[in-house]
This record gives structure tokens, sequence and C-alpha cells, in this order.
């Protein structure tokens, strides 16, 4: 007696089967799948420069690709290196000299009591380290060892992400010397999930999701680090590049300027050395450039979208909150594409109540 095949177990199989596929493969990409996002995001957002490369590279995809991520990597690449290498040069040397008890502190300056809030703490500070070091390093052991422990750990974190980004940056230039045929197979996927009635419309919205909150979010905290950097040296701040690069994390993250402005205007105002018209010049430079944001936010984040500007906002931060820096962009796609579904799925109930008042119409008139 032959055996029965029954259809239901036929689908079932297949689908166990497709489920360990995906489950299998899903943990076999896993360790590589933060790379291989941020190599799209890059590509995503770069190739409105690569494609202007193109044309004077005579057409070719590839040497465009390799000449815009060539010069990126030096740029990002070549500082990396230098910064570490120093870094760790100046760490040894200090190392060497507190065990040698030849490291040498200078005394604090009057201006550092000025200093707003912290000002008395770390003058007394400075001052003991300055007079007795070593009496200063013993009484401050275990204190010392946890800094010195954290700002290795900062170091280190920072050079790993930074060569993630290198090795996100190369991908990205593969990704861009495909980008024709990756965005014919990109389409056909989104066709064939949505459906071809919508599916383009979503590959092109979230592509320009991912654009806008690149240039909306991290250009503006760039533009605003940078105004900010500019006026903090000519005010004289301590550490300005610092403070500057402060100002661009805290963007990206979208907490206000205002956070490093007020106390450097303080500063400035109460320890800085310059005249009344000065202050009051560089006052109102700071303030403006500390509200910058408000001016270009507004006008670079969601342009060009059908999705409205708080949307794509709320996406990408919701995702930053949740995912962290990736899902900046993440974030934002998700909630753009959402929104339109939605809006989609009303709309269509309105071309529905239109089609039945029509149909009434009409039929009315006949009678």
């Amino acid at each position: 007696m032959k055996p029965s095949s029954s259809p239901i177990i036929d689908v079932v199989i297949r689908l166990g089967l497709i489920a360990l596929l995906v489950f299998l493969s899903f943990n076999y990409l896993r360790p590589f799948l933060g790379l291989m996002l941020w190599a799209m995001i890059l590509a995503i957002a770069l190739y409105p420069v690569h494609a202007k490369i193109v044309p004077k590279v005579g057409g070719r995809e590839g040497r465009a690709a390799t000449i815009l991520v060539g010069g990126i990597v030096l740029l990002i690449g070549a500082p990396t290196v230098l910064l570490s290498v120093s870094f760790m040069d100046h760490m040894l040397t200090l190392y060497n000299q507190a065990i040698s008890g030849t490291l040498q502190v200078p005394e604090p300056s009057q201006k550092v009591a000025s200093w707003p809030i912290v000002g008395e703490k770390v003058e007394s500070t400075w001052r003991a380290a300055s007079e007795n070091m070593r009496g200063f390093l013993v009484e401050h052991e275990h204190q010392v060892r946890d800094y010195a422990r954290k700002a290795l750990s900062i170091m280190g974190g920072v050079i790993t992400t930074s060569l993630a980004f290198l090795a996100a940056f190369i991908i990205a230039g593969i990704f861009m010397a495909y980008a024709k045929p990756g965005a014919k197979t990109t389409g056909r996927i989104f066709n064939r999930v949505c459906g071809s009635d919508i599916g383009d419309e979503l590959h092109i919205l979230s592509v320009a999701t991912v654009r806008s909150v690149a240039v909306g979010v991290i250009g503006v905290a760039f533009i605003q680090a940078l105004l900010l950097g500019v006026g903090f040296l000519i005010a004289g701040i301590p550490a300005a590049g610092l403070l500057a690069l402060a100002v661009l994390v805290c963007g990206i993250v979208q907490l206000p300027a205002a956070i490093f402005v007020i106390p450097v205007v303080i500063w400035l105002w109460a320890g800085g050395d310059g005249s009344t018209l000065s202050n009051i010049i560089l006052t109102v430079y700071l303030i403006v450039a500390g509200l910058a944001d408000n001016v270009l936010k507004p006008m670079l984040l969601g342009r060009g979208l059908a999705v409205p500007m708080p949307v794509v906002l709320l996406g990408a931060l919701g995702g930053m909150f949740v995912s962290g820096l990736i899902g900046l962009f993440i974030g934002a796609v998700v909630l753009a594409v959402s929104y339109q579904l939605f809006m989609a799925w009303v709309n269509e109930g309105q071309h529905l109540e239109d089609n039945v008042a029509r149909v009434k119409k009409e039929s009315a008139a006949s009678e």
C-alpha cells in the first residue's frame, strides 16, 4: 500500500526547513550585522557625492568609490593613528615619571579658582598635586588607578569604534561601486514584500529618510560644533577642542548646546581677560551659534520627504535611545515607512468613501 502524502505535512516541513535556514543564517551573520548596517547607511548617505565624482573619472563607478573612500579613510584614519600613538606615548611618559618620582605639575593660575561651580575644588586639588605629587599619588592611589583605567578604556573604545567606521567606509565603497544593480535588487525586494503598488515608493522613502537624518541630525550637529568650536578658540576657553567634540556628541543625541554655551559665557565674563566689547561680541556669537540648530534642523531634516519632520525626528530620537547611534537611522526609517503605510491605508478608506458617494450620486441622478 502506497503511503499518502499530506499537503499539510509538506507545508510544515518546508516552513520548518526555511525557519531553520533563517535561524542559522542570522546566527552566522550576526557578528557582522552592525558593520553591514553602518556600511549600507554610509553608502546611501555618500552616494550623491559619489555620483558627482563618477563623470569626472570617465563614468567608472569603482574608481569613483575608491577615490571617495580612500580620501575619507585618509582623512579619518591618519589623525586617529597619530592621536592614538601620541596618547599612548604621553601616558607611558606620565607613568614612568610617576614611578620614578620626577613627575611635576605646574601650579594653577589664579583664574582657576574663579571657574564656575568647580573652580575652588579643582584649584585646591591641583595645588595639592603641584606641591607634593608623590604624596598626592599615594593619598589618592585608588582614585588615580580608577581614572587611569577609565581613560584607557575610553581611548580603547574610541580606537575600536574608529577602526570599525573605517571598515564600514571600505564596505560602503564596495556598495557604491555596485549601487545600480544593488538598487534594482532592493527595489525588487520591496516590491515583493510590500507589493508593486507601494514598494517603489517605500524604497525611495527609506533611502531619502537615511539621507535626511544624515544631513538633518549629524550634519547640523557638525555645523554647530564647528561654529561653537571657533568661538571657544577665539574666546581662549581651556580645552576648546574637547568642548567642541562634546557639543558634536550632544548635538547628535539631541541635547541642547546651551549646557556648554551658558558655562562658557559665565567663564568669559568672570574669568576672561577680554574687553567689554569683545565679551559682548563673543557672547552674542556663542548664543546665536548655540541656537543655530533650531533654524537649521527644520530646514534640513525631512526636506524632500512626504513625511512630516516631527515624525522623522521622533523616529530618530526613539531609535537612538533603543539602539544607539545606528538607531538614529533605523528608527527614522521604520517610523517614516510606518507613517506612510498608515496614511496609505487611511487614504484608501477615503477613496472608498469617495467612490461610494459617487455611485450614490450617479444612482440618484439616473432615477
